[in-house]
């Protein structure tokens, strides 16, 4: 069984812990996913820069699913903290099957800069729903000894 950290999120042995946020894929609601990636961050130990960094990363990839997503569809966004770094994953239901990410865009060259890594996801289910997220990760910024 998973250890809690103060926090209160499980924390497994790798020593990583994994936070999910569900909500209605609207940009009325992007800033309280910001604010989580935020305070993740900080008791991370992140410096301020990373933090910063790690923020409008996942304010851009929000954005971008949300412009894609469905009509009251949901969002979803996983963030897997581990030491000296977090890995995040956001996802929606598709407007159409056939829907795609842009990469040949300025926002997506932003996030190129702001993360450490970052790519698309597109799966499509039996019912003809696809699904198509973006998959992000950013280190500490913590000078390494």
């Amino acid at each position: 069984m998973p250890d809690k950290d103060p926090a209160g999120s499980a924390t497994v042995a790798d020593g990583s812990s994994t936070v999910e946020i569900r909500t209605v894929a609207t940009a009325a609601l992007i800033p309280t996913i910001r604010a989580v990636a935020s305070d993740l961050a900080a008791r991370a130990d992140f410096d301020l820069d990373a933090i910063s960094d790690l923020r409008m990363a996942v304010d851009e990839a929000c954005a971008t699913l949300v412009d894609v997503a469905a009509p009251g569809s949901g969002l979803r966004c996983t963030f897997r903290v581990l030491p000296e770094r977090i890995q995040v994953s956001a996802e929606v239901e598709a407007a159409a099957a056939d829907t795609i990410v842009a990469t040949d865009t300025f926002g997506w060259r932003v996030l190129e800069t702001l993360a450490d890594g970052v790519s698309v996801q597109h799966s499509a289910s039996a019912d003809g729903r696809a699904t198509v997220g973006i998959v992000l990760g950013k280190s500490s910024g913590a000078p390494t000894l």
